[in-house]
């Protein structure tokens, strides 16, 4: 397949800016992975969607607020986005103007309560920081860092909790898993209250998931390593949810990638832990995954291939020209759709 083969026309103005007041109020599109039927509703109504004996899966990572902006030497403005920590107070970072920030160069932020100096540079082209601080590296960060809004996102985010799920606990994500933004607390007791089953694993987004697909053939494709993991806990209740004949509803892309990276030919999982780089397109066979609850995703991205193996390519790129045409909101702070 090709990946101008999803491609669809968006305009402009239907990517969400700026999320809505209340979490829940977004709009849901209900898509029959069978049939292309689309109903539309609000998320609100997502319980009446959801049968006693299923089983969401949330992804609890939380969004790191990675972007710092500090001065160099000379009095010229940085900007250093942090990606993945090396250890021994060393990160690989992107950073801002990339000629002026060689190996060597130094970086001060805030009021000099952290300083930086770049000690190398990846085959990628990112840097390699070690960060001087005293005390607690993410205390320093809730201080001093902003969120790292998603490319396509211009306008400034006024409460950096709205890019962070109401569950996030694990903190090492560059992105937020966004299908879970709509849930409030309320929400979720209302859905475990009707007996569904509600259990988490982790998986911390890297920017490689607003990485643009630059090959013609999809299979030529080659996804970015994001470090995930699944509680024993978590395993035990999809498996039984399995065995009783409940549904396995992933909340988002990045939970449905973690149980399929881990799952056994026969759909079981155990706890597990690691790296994956699992890229999921049309005639993949999912192993555990029944429905998914997600946003709308970019053209030609590898998550909307991700949808468009679990519902097939025509009823997805026919579900958002729907969604076009009824002004749903777009990307991170948009509106969801469940596919069942």
């Amino acid at each position: 397949m090709k990946t101008s083969d999803f491609y669809y026309d968006l305009p402009p103005e239907l990517i969400a800016q700026t999320p809505l007041d209340r979490r829940d109020a977004s709009r849901l599109m209900v898509l029959d992975k069978h049939t292309g039927a689309i109903q539309h509703k609000h998320f609100y109504e997502l319980p009446t969607l959801l049968k006693p004996g299923d089983c969401l899966v949330l992804n609890d990572s939380r969004v790191l607020p990675a972007r710092l902006i500090g001065q160099r030497p000379g009095g010229g403005a940085a900007e250093v986005l942090l990606l993945i920590d090396r250890g021994d107070k060393v990160w690989e970072c992107l950073v801002k103007p990339g000629k002026k920030l060689r190996p060597g160069a130094k970086v001060s932020f805030g009021n000099g309560e952290l300083t930086a100096d770049i000690i190398g540079e990846t085959d990628g082209g990112n840097r390699l920081i070690r960060f001087h601080y005293e005390g607690i590296f993410l205390e320093i960060l809730e201080h001093l860092g902003r969120m790292p809004l998603p490319p396509y996102i211009k306008a400034e985010l006024q409460d950096g909790e709205r890019y962070q799920t109401v569950y996030s606990k694990v903190v090492g994500s560059a992105a937020a898993p966004t299908a879970g933004l709509h849930f409030t607390k309320e929400l979720l007791a209302e859905i475990q209250a009707m007996g569904v089953k509600i259990c988490t694993v982790t998986l911390h987004v890297g920017l490689g998931t607003f990485r643009p697909v630059k090959v013609e053939n999809i299979d030529e494709h080659e996804m970015h390593a994001e470090y995930c993991v699944i509680p024993q806990e978590t395993a035990d209740v999809i498996n039984e949810t399995k065995r009783s004949g409940g549904r396995v509803i992933c909340v988002g892309t990045t939970s449905c990638r973690t149980l399929e990276s881990w799952a056994a030919e026969d759909g079981t999982l155990q706890a597990s832990a690691g790296w994956t780089n699992i890229f999921i397109y049309p005639g993949y066979r999912f192993k555990v995954l029944d429905g998914l609850i997600t946003n709308f995703h970019l053209p030609e991205s590898t998550l909307i291939m991700l949808v468009s193996a679990l519902a097939g390519r025509e009823h997805v790129l026919a579900a958002y020209q729907e969604a076009v045409k009824e002004r749903y909101r777009f990307f991170s702070f948009g509106d969801a759709s469940i596919i069942l």
